[in-house]
């Protein structure tokens, strides 16, 4: 087995154990029903006895909230019902004083279509700002119809195009119309950008940033029709037009210049780059661009580039493939990787690579805890994911999803079947299984109305889900066997064996296609071994050659409570970890 490459410096942010807060739904201090930062203070022990290092917040910038904070009308000013100012500041400070990080949200791909700089740049032709954002004139078809300037298809449905009655032309949207896109190519807009949205931060002390939509900044400035693979819709696919464009590792290092007066650290979202070397471009240490990227070739797994909604079936072996991708990245270079399966876009990873079925939930969800936490990367946790929250059931009424995506897509079908009972059927369950929704529910604190996330006479911005009696914060903590108290001890115990886990080489072992197993070695020989039964039913395995030598001692940790150290049973979702301390051939 190849050592730990030459190149992996020990950092801060490879160590630490990052948790994402949608701020709308952790915790409401005030009973409006919408989650803000006093109530995120509140709950600051609370995470860092969980063993967080790092919190990443979603947008809290001012915003009309059509696209939860995505769409940003004031870069430097707090969304009112979240807080002031002052909160924020607090919010920094007491993260710092307990010793924890904090990371933001930073969101330069669009701004929101009230934001001042989009205002003034569609007020005329002539504005200054006119170039800040992309315009284009109309088509005309034959029979003189006027047509967007291309057949793009946006990422929320319909087209990347909305006409502008005052100024007589499109502007340029890659999400929603209310999210028009910056103009990159702007040397004034991009500094603006750099001024507001960055350094107006770091001023005050964050420690840096996940950075939305990374790659998609740079467009192909000529705008050709994508090619028609959807023959039946308007618009079509065109990710290969604005993503990765020709500018943007130009654009990226300039960003990376911004930062570089800080000690902060960068992750990016990379939607839509499959390729290894492409992906490479953006993480080498050597390219100075980003820090570590998201890849979402696991939690992309089932649904069609371009529809999530439109379902496909995928095997647990897909699942190992493409979770186990990029462990190996570490090993003779010198990029970094992440470590997920939840974030605020995602359906919860219990429900979607596990079991939720409440026979089987808790030990699923403990099973997932193991296999990630024994991961080479930087391990980020989503509100919720440590007590194991489930998606919402196929109950749950379709007039609860506020996902944008999630409504356009129903409606779309309702439009597209006049409303046809079996389509709206197929539409729901589709939802029901990878809707952004699942991730926004509020978060489940203890069993009494509103999940303690409000007070029970105040109603939520979300519903809350049923489970929330069963699946709560109060009845975890300090309570042996549960969710979090597992999670806990699993972080605690990957910091224990940092050298191991986060920086150890990975060798994927290939045994039944329902068992995940793999093998880690830290550069001092040290060496774990994962396995993992990723179905209902108990399954056989067999110890690897090169851990024959395994003593009683080094049986680390179970899902379960059996004491036998290398038994050659695993029962439904059961995980195990191994530690060898001595070096072994094989």
């Amino acid at each position: 087995m190849p050592h730990q490459g030459r190149y992996h410096e020990p950092k801060w942010w490879k160590e630490g154990v990052v948790y994402e807060i949608y701020v709308s739904s952790f915790k409401d201090s005030n009973n409006d029903g919408i989650g803000d930062i006093p109530g995120i203070i509140s709950k600051l022990d609370y995470l860092r006895d969980l063993g967080v290092d790092i919190i990443w917040i979603s947008p809290h910038y001012q915003s009309p909230q059509i696209d939860m904070g995505y769409d940003i009308s004031d870069y430097q000013q707090i969304h009112e019902p979240y807080g002031s100012m002052e909160d924020v500041d607090t919010l920094i400070e007491q993260i710092h004083s307990r010793g924890m990080k904090i990371i933001f949200d930073l969101v330069i791909n669009h701004t929101s279509d009230i934001h001042p700089w989009f205002q003034e740049s569609r007020a005329l032709i002539d504005s200054p700002k006119r170039d800040w954002y992309i315009w284009r004139p109309p088509r005309y078809d034959s029979t003189g119809k006027r047509c967007p300037p291309t057949n793009w298809r946006s990422n929320f449905g319909g087209p990347t195009w909305t006409w502008d009655e005052s100024t007589q032309q499109y502007y340029f949207h890659i999400y929603s119309p209310g999210q028009p896109d910056l103009n990159w190519e702007n040397r004034d807009c991009r500094r603006a950008i750099y001024d507001t949205a960055i350094r107006f931060w770091l001023d005050k002390g964050i420690d840096g940033f996940r950075i939305d939509t990374v790659n998609r900044y740079s467009k192909c400035s000529d705008f050709p029709d994508a090619a028609i693979t959807d023959p039946n819709e308007e618009t079509q696919l065109a990710f290969q037009y604005f993503t990765n464009g020709p500018r943007i590792h130009e654009y990226i290092s300039e960003v990376r210049s911004v930062l570089a007066n800080y000690d902060v650290f960068t992750v990016g979202e990379l939607p839509n780059t499959p390729d290894q070397a492409d992906v490479m471009r953006f993480i080498s240490a050597r390219e100075k661009q980003l820090d570590m990227v998201f890849n979402f070739d696991t939690v992309y797994l089932g649904q069609t580039p371009g529809d999530r909604f439109r379902l496909q079936t995928f095997t647990k072996d897909d699942f190992k493939r493409e979770l186990t991708k990029w462990q190996t990245v570490i090993q003779d270079t010198d990029a970094w990787t992440t470590v997920f399966l939840e974030n605020h876009d995602q359906g919860r990873s219990v429900s979607r690579f596990a079991s939720d079925d409440p026979a089987y939930r808790i030990q699923a969800a403990k099973m997932l805890a193991i296999v990630l936490g024994t991961m080479t990367g930087t391990l980020f946790l989503y509100q919720g994911q440590e007590i194991g929250m489930v998606n919402a059931p196929p109950s749950y009424p379709v007039e609860e999803y506020k996902c944008i995506r999630s409504v356009n897509h129903y409606n779309n079908i309702r439009q597209q079947t006049g409303d046809d009972p079996v389509a709206l059927s197929e539409a729901l369950e589709a939802l029901q299984k990878v809707a952004r929704d699942h991730a926004r529910v509020p978060m489940q604190w203890d069993d009494s109305a509103n999940a303690g996330f409000c007070a029970a006479q105040a109603k939520p911005w979300m519903r809350v889900l049923d489970s929330y009696r069963e699946i709560n914060v109060a009845n975890q903590v300090g309570r042996n066997g549960s969710v979090f108290e597992f999670w806990k001890n699993m972080i605690r115990f990957r910091k224990q064996y940092r050298d191991l886990f986060v920086y150890g080489v990975f060798r994927a072992i290939d045994q039944h296609k329902d068992l995940l197993v793999f093998i880690k070695e830290a550069a001092d020989g040290k060496r774990s071994l994962t396995v993992a039964n990723m179905c209902d039913q108990p399954r056989q395995w067999t110890l690897p050659s090169s851990f024959s030598d395994l003593k009683p001692a080094d049986f680390a940790l179970s899902t379960c409570d059996t004491q036998e150290f290398h038994h050659s049973q695993l029962a439904a979702f059961e995980g195990r970890i191994y530690v060898a301390g001595t070096r072994a051939d094989g």
